[in-house]
């Protein structure tokens, strides 16, 4: 079965559904009028399904023969950015805006539930649809497992578009996007006047060394073939220039890859801001919040995803890039089943779609939509008809 020949049937369905929910994006978890959308369009094709998260959908295509379970996913969520793409079907809801190609994901794997729709009476198996709300707060995906929407599935696979060229892909095993977690560091001391600073606890100066010693955690601890990112996003110290101050709060994003790098950079951070604190006779706090974990293409899964993309792209057009060090909720996924993730590329100069995902004038090239669509639905038929 090849789906790149069966995608020109859908094709104008698809860039009509996907225009529809760009102009209507939702934020995260409040994605209901996102849900009611798919909800018909699963309904019109006689897709069963179930709610589940907040806004999240699970759809169900059986095949008429026995086998196994494969699960296709597409996030649903917008995000908070005041639209400027200058598209005829710009958002119409003011700081709104689908910026990360979501109302693409969604409305490709509609249309390859439909392609799947039309030859289940072929097919072995189950394909399970995952919609899934909320990817931007890192928060969908736990909603779904939670909710058993994984429960039984032998396979996952997902895509995002990318600023690569239309008609490429990248699909390469191992590890291909960071963890990241957020860390909160909070020093306390007791505050003073600033003629007098003898007599209180600042806690600025600590704080500033804290920040200055960090990327020696990086360079002095971890196996430099181990990427690790950290960023102080946030500084918060002081109330004013003559007080010394008592408080000083600092915000700190980690992305890393793999978790004995990601727990060495754990305890270092401890280490070093209890250290700082005793030499300066104050308190420290040091809180760490996990956002989403790294994200791993299973090489089995990886290997089938890249023979279905050659049907559908052709050959030499896996573009193997490098890994990404952003982040994505898809990996809670993949602790449940094997599972692969693909960048498919959607970017065209001629069509100013140049912009990576989160800028105001973030657009996709749809004629990337097609693709994605059939990339889907040969991944999961090439799954399920595997011997194995």
């Amino acid at each position: 079965m090849i789906f790149i020949d069966k995608v020109k049937d859908v094709e104008e369905k698809i860039i009509e559904m996907r225009r529809h929910l760009h102009e209507n994006p939702e934020l995260s978890s409040q994605e209901f009028e996102t849900q009611k959308y798919i909800m018909k369009k699963l309904d019109e094709l006689g897709i069963p399904y179930e709610k589940v998260g907040t806004t999240s959908l699970v759809g169900h295509i059986k095949g008429a023969k026995p086998g196994k379970t494969v699960a296709l996913r597409a996030d649903i969520d917008a995000l908070p950015i005041i639209e400027q793409s200058g598209a005829s079907y710009s958002s119409k809801k003011e700081g709104v805006m689908h910026a990360c190609g979501h109302d693409g994901h969604t409305a490709m794997l509609l249309g390859a539930a439909r392609m799947l729709t039309d030859v289940k009476d072929e097919m072995p198996g189950e394909v399970r649809l995952l919609f899934q709300e909320a990817e931007e707060t890192f928060s969908g995906a736990k909603k779904i497992v939670a909710d058993g929407g994984m429960d039984g599935v032998d396979a996952v696979f997902g895509m995002h578009g990318m600023p690569i060229e239309t008609g490429y892909y990248d699909m390469t095993p191992g590890y291909r996007m960071a963890g990241c977690d957020t860390i909160y560091v909070k020093f306390a001391g007791v505050s003073g006047h600033g003629s007098s600073p003898h007599l209180a606890k600042d806690t600025v100066l600590p704080a500033a060394e804290f920040v200055t010693q960090l990327n020696s955690m990086i360079t002095k601890f971890v196996n430099s073939q181990s990427p690790v990112v950290l960023t102080v996003g946030k500084f918060v110290g002081g109330t004013k220039a003559n007080i010394v101050s008592k408080y000083s709060k600092l915000d700190i994003s980690m992305r890393y890859l793999e978790e004995e790098t990601r727990m060495t950079i754990h305890q270092k951070l401890k280490d070093l801001a209890e250290g700082l604190a005793k030499i300066y006779d104050i308190e420290v706090d040091v809180d760490i919040e996990e956002s989403t974990i790294s994200l791993n293409n299973d090489e089995e899964i990886a290997a089938i995803a890249d023979k279905a993309a050659i049907k559908v792209f052709g050959s030499d057009k896996n573009v193997n890039g490098p890994i990404l060090m952003g982040s994505e909720d898809m990996p809670y996924y993949f602790q449940e089943a094997p599972g692969a993730y693909a960048m498919v590329g959607y970017l065209n100069k001629e069509k100013n779609t140049i912009y990576f995902p989160h800028h105001e004038k973030f657009n996709i090239d749809e004629d990337y939509l097609k693709l994605g669509a059939a990339y889907h639905a040969q991944f999961a038929w090439d799954y399920l008809n595997k011997n194995d």
